[in-house]
């Protein structure tokens, strides 16, 4: 008996030990984008099509100063309230003295300079799809933007969900970096699937989720309940959303939909950001929406 309960003893230690090793947060290489030389002008596309100044910029913020990156927007949820952090290039309040390479870290695998995993209230989830390029050019444009010396303030997140080592297995359920559109039938498909599966990371919002938060792909772009538990983000997979691409390209330049009314909520922002972009990018998105797998109508 005795040396059965040391047998489990020791299993329980080695099964302990793997999971610690598998769930430690990884950084990518400190020369991820060694030889990738950053364009301010698609750094600064990459920033509006990806929405970083709608996360963190103050609260209520309007014009050029929500490019100060000072954080403070509350983002309510299941699991607590996460509060998006100061990441202007001030050297001690923001990421002024971060490497090119740990900016790549945090943005695709969620892991801080500090070697802790991030929440993927931060959406590196979809980010983890960004092109090299597109992250040299994103770091080579927040270089140029205001700092602030405001103090990032903590998530207000309780037990069990601030036990950060915990997120590692998150990240091994949930984090995928392949296609959730297996095949773009066109380059201009392809060029969507892009904006909203990475950039744009539509699916964080419009994609149902399951208990521990990981994305319902399944159920990709067919609604989900409001974060902040008041009403529901609409879907805009086929069969849940009949608008034309026409009418999806109109309302990402206007947000003004088929039917009069006009965008509202968190959708503003969004179709601020939109409103900047190509018309060939908003038209790419229209076509990828209408080409992704249809759902039920809600």
């Amino acid at each position: 008996m005795r040396r059965f309960i040391r047998f489990l003893l020791l299993a329980a230690l080695v099964a302990a030990g793997f999971a610690f090793w598998m769930t430690r947060a990884v950084p990518l290489d400190e020369d991820a984008l060694a030889g990738v030389e950053g364009d301010v002008e698609n750094g600064q596309r990459v920033f509006t099509a990806a929405g970083c100044a709608s996360c963190h910029a103050a609260p209520d913020t309007k014009g050029d100063d929500k490019l100060v990156l000072a954080g403070g927007q509350k983002f309510p949820s299941d699991f607590g309230t996460f509060i998006a952090p100061n990441i202007s290039p001030d050297p001690t309040e923001g990421i002024g003295d971060w490497t090119a390479a740990e900016f790549a870290s945090a943005v695709t695998q969620g892991v801080s300079p500090e070697g802790q995993h991030y929440y993927p209230a931060f959406p590196y989830g979809a980010y983890t799809k960004m092109k090299k390029q597109d992250l040299a050019d994103l770091w080579a444009y927040m270089q140029t933007l205001p700092a602030s010396d405001t103090a990032s303030q903590p998530h207000d997140v309780g037990f069990p969900f601030n036990i950060r080592r915990a997120l590692g297995g998150w990240k091994l359920l949930f984090m995928d970096d392949n296609w959730v559109l297996k095949n773009a039938p066109s380059e201009q498909v392809t060029r969507g699937r892009y904006l909203v599966e990475a950039l744009a990371h539509c699916g964080e919002c419009h994609t149902p989720r399951n208990m521990l938060g990981g994305m319902d792909t399944s159920r990709w772009l067919a609604g989900a309940p409001n974060p902040s538990g008041k009403g529901r983000i609409p879907g805009i997979a086929p069969g849940a959303f009949k608008w034309t691409e026409g009418e999806i390209t109109y309302y990402l330049e206007t947000g003004f939909t088929p039917d009069f009314d006009s965008v509202g909520g968190h959708m503003v922002a969004v179709v601020e950001n939109m409103a900047e972009l190509t018309e060939g990018d908003r038209q790419a998105i229209a076509a990828y929406l209408k080409s992704v797998p249809e759902q039920p109508s809600e």
